[in-house]
């Protein structure tokens, strides 16, 4: 019996003219790893809160959401029986009867302890100021005793290893602790079924590693059943029992990986879902080759070992030199703290983007390149050192010439740039602030919010988009602005491989305008096929810049799931492009 049945479901926000959902069926087993996957906007995020009532988002819901209740620890955990319930004595003993129970009408207290979710920006769930508050918060808001709680936040820092971090302030965690904290303080209530939204969304590619395993080891050693959504889905589409790919409001495909890979592939091979399957599964589909698809990076290697033979093994690259350029931006010998006597986020940071550049940083959550963004865009001062802007240092642009049609930001958290109801308000702010008239300006929105696929949104609350359509409006209206610098800071964030394809041909094509763009990235994919330097920024500083394929080849962890699948095979093979391209060059085995 499934531990969830959703049948029939369509739900329409407050205000809304189009469903959110559309005729939606699905079931989940107990026990179950369940990936849901599906373009920005297609209803992952709505289905998932609908299934938790405090979360569910206001308009009309038609359909079932139910919850089987017929579990241990469900209901009534001192008694073991469930919503809806009863028992029965006989000669063999006593036998209980359940009825799946809508999620709606379940009791509050068994509705917040029985299906627990993690959301996707760690900060949004966390609400108190140390770590071991944290943890016990839930549990003495249900009342549970002292002893109780106490045993069992020793019993999760063991299984977690946050122990060395128990007494620690939340605001000192880096981005993956703190979704850490998060998973760990919502297993403290003992759920049955683990809801998650994108957690890894904004953790590095080392981090989100970790905490996808950490799922695992959960759905693996304790059989709790997880629904999870994401968009990268390079670790975990190969971990599901069940994929369910989302397609505007309804559910396109249902099952295992292997079957979804083929399916979508015999279906429709231009859908463009296919773009952010795995690398493996990417690179067997681009060479048609046949037989049983890869879907690991190791299952990846097996078939080009199998397959290729490698005697035409490089990629040539051309090494970034900024000779005959001018610096755009530059900071020399560059500290920074957010406090007095607080300890340095920047430490001696020296940098140096040159005009028409495409400069994509990475590294770990909390190496301080959110910082570095607000430096360079004048947001914050250094305390020591210079940063200058087109040769000119930044305490010298009065009057907001820093940002007219000369610096944009586009911050972490896309909401930050909303200031208006509805949508079309905020970006026409922008287009008055360029002084362009009514019609001229509609025009210009209009024509950037279709290439990204939000042009039916215009008249909605900033609010009532998802997380990646959030991202793309933001992305609008830093465009509006006309820079001729732009900054970004995780702008892949949220949103589904295809509008990073679109993304990444708008970057072309404002670089072919001559602009100069700065992006501060976890996606290692977005950067070695945009970028024309990489950089990695580590403990307050730069250690490491290149050319994108010698970057990437370069490193051992924080690489690409395509040069992992080819190391030792091809050389400077960083994207499945380039893989794919040296297969072509080469004699397969007989």
């Amino acid at each position: 019996m499934a531990i969830l049945s959703i049948q029939n479901l369509s739900f329409t926000y407050n205000g809304a003219n189009r469903k959110a959902l559309s005729g939606v069926n699905l079931e989940v087993e107990k026990g179950q790893f369940v990936v849901v996957c599906g373009e920005s906007g297609c209803g992952k995020s709505t289905l998932l809160r609908l299934v938790k009532k405090q979360l569910a988002p206001k308009g009309k819901r038609e359909g079932s959401i139910l919850y089987n209740a017929q579990l241990e620890g469900a209901g009534n955990r001192e008694q073991g029986t469930g919503i809806g319930c009863h028992s029965e004595q006989s000669e063999e003993g006593p036998s209980f009867h359940c009825a799946l129970t809508d999620v709606e009408d379940m009791d509050e207290r068994v509705a917040v302890t029985d299906i627990g979710f993690v959301m996707q920006n760690p900060d949004n769930q966390i609400v108190t100021d140390k770590v071991w508050h944290e943890l016990a918060f839930g549990l003495e808001a249900l009342g549970e005793k002292p002893d109780v709680i106490r045993k069992r936040i020793a019993e999760i820092c063991g299984f977690f290893g946050i122990t060395d971090w128990y007494h620690k302030n939340t605001s000192e965690l880096s981005g993956g602790q703190k979704q850490l904290l998060n998973l760990a303080a919502v297993m403290l209530m003992q759920p049955n079924i683990l809801i998650l939204d994108e957690p890894s969304g904004q953790l590095d590619p080392v981090a989100a590693t970790e905490f996808i395993a950490t799922l695992l080891k959960i759905n693996r050693e304790l059989g709790l059943t997880i629904l999870l959504v994401e968009h990268r889905l390079e670790d975990v589409f190969p971990l599901a029992d069940k994929v369910v790919l989302m397609n505007k409001a309804e559910i396109l495909l249902c099952g295992s990986p292997r079957e979804v890979g083929l399916k979508l592939k015999e279906t429709d091979p231009q859908h463009k879902m296919r773009l952010g399957l795995p690398a493996a599964v990417r690179l067997f589909n681009l060479l048609g080759a046949a037989g049983e698809c890869p879907l690991t990076v190791k299952e990846g290697r097996d078939f080009l070992e199998r397959t290729y033979m490698p005697e035409h093994t490089e990629i040539s690259e051309e090494r970034p030199d900024g000779k005959n350029r001018a610096a755009a931006l530059e900071i020399q010998d560059g500290f920074f703290r957010y406090a007095r006597n607080a300890p340095d986020i920047l430490k001696g940071l020296s940098l140096k983007v040159y005009e028409n550049e495409t400069l994509c940083v990475l590294g770990g959550n909390g190496a301080g390149k959110t910082t570095m963004l607000k430096i360079l865009s004048g947001v914050k001062r250094v305390h020591q050192g210079a940063v200058r802007v087109w040769g000119k240092k930044i305490k010298d642009y009065t009057g907001g010439s820093l940002y007219r049609e000369n610096v944009a930001l586009l911050p972490q958290n896309p909401q930050s740039v909303f200031v208006k109801d509805k949508l079309i308000d905020d970006l026409r702010e922008a287009t008055a602030l360029m002084s362009l008239k009514r019609e001229a300006g509609d025009a210009e929105i209009r024509a950037l919010c279709d290439g990204l696929g939000i042009g039916s949104l215009l008249e909605s609350h900033p609010y009532d988009l998802s997380g990646g359509e959030q991202q793309k409006a933001a992305l609008v209206k830093m465009l509006l602005l006309r820079p001729r610098i732009l900054l970004l800071d995780e702008p892949t964030k949220g949103i589904d491989a295809y509008s990073k394809t679109v993304l990444s041909d708008i970057l072309k094509r404002l670089k072919a305008e001559g602009k100069t763009i700065v992006i501060v990235t976890h996606d290692v994919e977005f950067a070695a096929q945009n970028a024309d330097r990489c950089a990695m920024f580590f403990d307050g500083r730069i250690v490491s810049e290149d050319a994108p394929a010698a970057f990437f080849a370069g490193n051992t962890f924080y690489t690409t799931a395509a040069y992992r699948i080819s190391r030792g095979f091809y050389k400077n093979a960083v994207t499945v492009e380039a893989v794919a391209e040296l297969c072509g060059r080469n004699p397969k085995k007989l």
